[in-house]
């Protein structure tokens, strides 16, 4: 069989053989070697960072750019009714990931914006009653900076240290909670090791005290399954790029009843978002928000079972190595991520080797700081060690040959580094 084509305006005949040889090679300027190893470099094992956005989502965010295009604000023509539908359904498909009400739903930026928003509005709505809010050492940077702001605006801020294996104690949170406690805040689970902590005791110790709970499961919402009533949570934030839905789109969760949480808004103007977020919502990016938690809430088991025994094989064989370390509790975590010390080598310079994977030396948010990770710091990991630490976090494009693909990028640097 003959195919024709033109290249440069002249029309040439190749056979299959050659078409396919042609097309064999373009794939490996671009890094796909072939179907049996569907290996795209650099391979992407930094999932717990961001995610690539599912097409399916792509899909059912392009007509809200330019064809729906209204104000979701806008109440008096068709354009504004169909955006405002829009938003009202990604509302109630984000209320079902967690088992909330839609009324619930406030959508923000993304959690930093969600975190700021809960901790500055509960201080501002509950100062008079106490100023206390009492948060743990591994929080993500959005939470420990914005308690670092409180503290200079008259908050008394109690930080929590973690046990050795990322856990909270909890005998030293209930200790730690006072009458003047307004609010406690502990993430579901830690974006640099994959922590899960006992988010549903903690719960319990805090209402206990009177006290809201305040829950950054920005690494736990669509990857692992997030009751907010079951789990009795007051005040919960999310962001859609974790689980392949658009950057720039969030939510939090503010709870209406038992107890009803009153929050002082951050941004004035317009009254958007129940008063609580002020400003032109973005209908395409809110779409895909709501479209990716749809998809992630039918899709999240069947996708764990195969990523963790992806991580599993990850794990064990670099662990084959040699003076390979495990950082945190190896039973509750997210099945998605593995957080190794590597002895006696530096992750910087073991970064500079694996220019063909995409892994993370501690969160993105904080990559740009010379120091080791303060998550490992604060589970006492050695100096050393800290600085030796890499975290490889897969995702539901994650294949088989990626995995080996990346042990033996890992291997072939630890033999170059150990001799240098």
């Amino acid at each position: 069989m003959n195919l024709k084509f033109s290249f440069c305006g002249v029309e040439n005949s190749f056979t299959t053989l050659w078409v396919i040889f042609f097309t064999h090679h373009v794939k490996e300027c671009f890094g796909i070697v072939n179907k049996k190893y569907l290996v795209k470099f650099p391979v992407y094992l930094d999932y717990n960072s961001t995610t690539p956005v599912d097409k399916r989502v792509l899909e059912a965010m392009l007509p809200y750019f330019s064809e729906h295009f209204g104000n979701a604000a806008s109440r008096t023509h068709a354009y504004g009714w169909i955006a405002e539908e829009a938003v009202n359904q990604a509302r109630d498909q984000a209320a079902k990931l967690i088992h909330a009400e839609p009324g619930e739903i406030i959508f923000t930026s993304g959690s930093t914006e969600a975190i700021n928003i809960a901790l500055k509005g509960v201080y501002e709505a509950f100062h008079s009653k106490g100023n206390h809010i009492v948060t743990v050492a591994s929080e993500h940077k959005a939470v420990l900076d914005t308690c670092k702001h409180l503290e200079k605006l008259g908050a008394h801020i109690t930080v929590l240290p973690v046990k050795e294996d990322g856990l909270v104690d909890l005998n030293l949170l209930e200790q730690s909670i006072q009458p003047g406690t307004i609010a406690v805040a502990i993430m579901y689970a830690n974006n640099e090791t994959g922590v899960i902590q006992p988010v549903r005791e903690i719960a319990e110790i805090i209402h206990q005290r009177g006290s809201l709970f305040l829950c950054d499961a920005t690494q736990a919402c669509g990857k692992i399954s997030v009751d907010v009533q079951t789990d009795r949570i007051d005040l919960l934030c999310m962001s859609a790029h974790k689980f392949y839905g658009p950057k720039g789109a969030g939510a939090l969760y503010v709870r209406r009843k038992n107890p009803r949480v009153i929050l002082a808004p951050l941004i004035d103007g317009g009254g958007h978002e129940k008063g609580l977020r002020s400003g032109t919502l973005n209908v395409p990016a809110i779409v895909g928000f709501g479209k990716a938690c749809e998809i992630t809430r039918s899709e999240m088991t069947d996708d764990a079972t195969r990523i963790e025994s992806l991580r599993n094989e990850l794990e064990n064989r670099l662990l084959e190595f040699g003076n390979v370390l495990v950082n945190g509790n190896t039973t509750h975590r997210l099945f998605n991520v593995t957080n190794l010390s590597f002895a006696g080598m530096n992750s910087n310079a073991m970064i500079l080797e694996l220019k063909d994977i995409a892994v993370a030396t501690g969160s993105a948010c904080s990559s740009a700081i010379p120091e080791p990770s303060h998550v490992l710091k604060a589970m006492m990991v050695k100096e050393d060690l800290a600085y030796a630490s890499l975290r490889f976090s897969l995702g539901k494009f994650t294949t088989e040959e990626d995995i080996l693909f990346a042990v033996k990028k890992v291997n072939d640097a630890l033999i170059k580094l150990r001799r240098e």
